[in-house]
């Protein structure tokens, strides 16, 4: 055993699986939540949240109809007009999450001078209605265009010498095996059989599906080459998946190429229109000082104009 099994498991594999990291009494308190925003957003009363078929943002501002799978996710559960957002704050900033995160990014517990982590994303990944979606084979911040080199060269500078700009995970509700993964591929470029593969392929070699049970969390590099397949919701029934989907980033610092970096992580966290709300007036959490300066450091990345967005699809 080392001081660092997450981060060692993460920089070898490109994730890490963290077993019982919600107690029973929150998994229980957080599924009711969850449901409930689910079933509002279904029903069009939640104007956030991603639908099938598509995979990446801008997503549609109407939900298409449950005939034709309607949504796969739920959208800024932090939002000041979300109504169990007090609840989803303290799951996204509890201690359990923070300790792993900060392991992950290389950070010692902040002070009341300094806050290197930044308030990034809280989400929802729900189960599609009526018919099962399925997400193309990709890395969140790289083009399948690349080339190998590359794909090598951005991968480097994105985790450079293996350590982690951001931390993002999938923490379920109710037993989700919906991640698949290659391990080892956040380090390498893809193989010809990977690059050549139908982008929905079935099966890759050595991929593995990442199976949770309520409470479970898997953290991983966003740049792993991974998909998502999502089995339907039986029609009528109780939701079959609430995965709560976050990420926390660490405050840049002012060294060569920070600012490139600043840019490429500004598009991935801002691509989702986090930036619209979370300077508003209402938009303190009111738990403690920790988030405000969190907070602050995402106020600070701006409003997302401009950025654009990272995949096409």
């Amino acid at each position: 055993m080392t001081a660092t099994p997450h981060l060692d498991a993460l920089q070898r594999d490109g994730f890490v699986v963290v077993r019982n990291l919600l107690s029973p009494s929150e998994i229980s308190h957080y599924h009711t939540i969850a449901t409930k925003a689910t079933t509002k957003t279904r029903a069009g009363s939640w104007p956030h949240f991603r639908t099938v078929p598509k995979q990446f943002p801008p997503w549609p501002s109407t939900p298409p109809p449950a005939s034709e799978g309607g949504i796969w996710g739920v959208q800024h559960l932090l939002h000041p007009d979300m109504e169990d957002r007090q609840s989803f704050a303290q799951c996204y900033f509890s201690s359990s999450i923070l300790k792993v995160v900060e392991e992950l990014v290389g950070v010692q517990t902040a002070d009341s001078n300094s806050e290197p982590l930044v308030m990034e994303l809280f989400n929802l990944l729900v189960a599609p209605e009526t018919k099962d979606f399925e997400l193309r084979w990709h890395r969140d911040d790289i083009p399948e265009t690349a080339t190998a080199e590359e794909e090598l060269a951005q991968l480097a500078a994105k985790s450079p010498g293996g350590c982690q700009s951001h931390a993002q995970y999938n923490l379920a509700l109710c037993p989700d095996a919906s991640l698949i993964v290659v391990p080892g591929s956040h380090r390498r470029a893809r193989t010809d059989t990977e690059r050549n593969a139908e982008p929905y392929a079935s099966h890759l070699p050595n991929q593995l599906v990442v199976e949770l049970q309520p409470g479970d969390a898997v953290f991983y590099d966003s740049n792993i080459l991974h998909r998502g397949v999502y089995k339907a919701k039986p029609e009528g029934g109780e939701e079959t998946r609430l995965t709560l989907h976050g990420s926390l980033g660490l405050k840049a610092a002012n060294g060569a190429g920070d600012d490139e970096k600043k840019k490429v992580r500004a598009t991935a966290v801002l691509q989702h229109g986090v930036g619209g709300w979370v300077h508003r007036d209402d938009a303190a959490f009111g738990i403690g000082e920790r988030p405000e300066r969190m907070r602050a450091n995402l106020v600070a990345m701006g409003t997302g104009e401009g950025v654009g967005f990272s995949l096409q699809g």
